[in-house]
């Protein structure tokens, strides 16, 4: 996972973050066990109650599932996993959306960016 963290936000919630991202693009799916906090901390760079709380976070959202004495699961509920799809993108859009108002850009010039950007991605499958 690497140990690039901002420094303006908890390790953590990176974290969560990251085991998000890999629910949602499949890399984890309904019903994997995700690795023991022990494996989990030493490939994170990071103390394991860092990831106690990181797992505590994921129950919290509903989208993993501790079953004593087997570890951590990711939720079998796929309609979760696709809520938190829908949530993160939302969150990304409205972020994104914010810094570029932010800098003065008009809908048509975020939009032909995007075109652009979009276009550019497909020439480098």
């Amino acid at each position: 996972m690497g140990n690039d963290y901002e420094s303006s936000r908890p390790i953590y919630l990176q974290l969560v973050d990251k085991m998000s991202f890999r629910m949602i693009r499949g890399d984890l799916k309904p019903g994997d066990k995700l690795p023991s906090v022990r494996d989990m901390a030493v490939d994170s760079g990071v103390n394991p109650n860092t990831i106690q709380r990181v797992y505590a976070e994921l129950e919290r959202m509903d989208i993993a599932e501790v079953k004593r004495g087997q570890g951590t699961f990711v939720t079998q509920d796929e309609e979760k996993l696709l809520q938190l799809r829908e949530e993160l993108k939302q969150r990304q859009i409205q972020s994104f959306m914010k810094e570029m108002n932010d800098m003065g850009f008009t809908l048509d010039e975020i939009i032909n960016g995007i075109k652009l950007e979009f276009d550019n991605e497909k020439g480098r499958d």
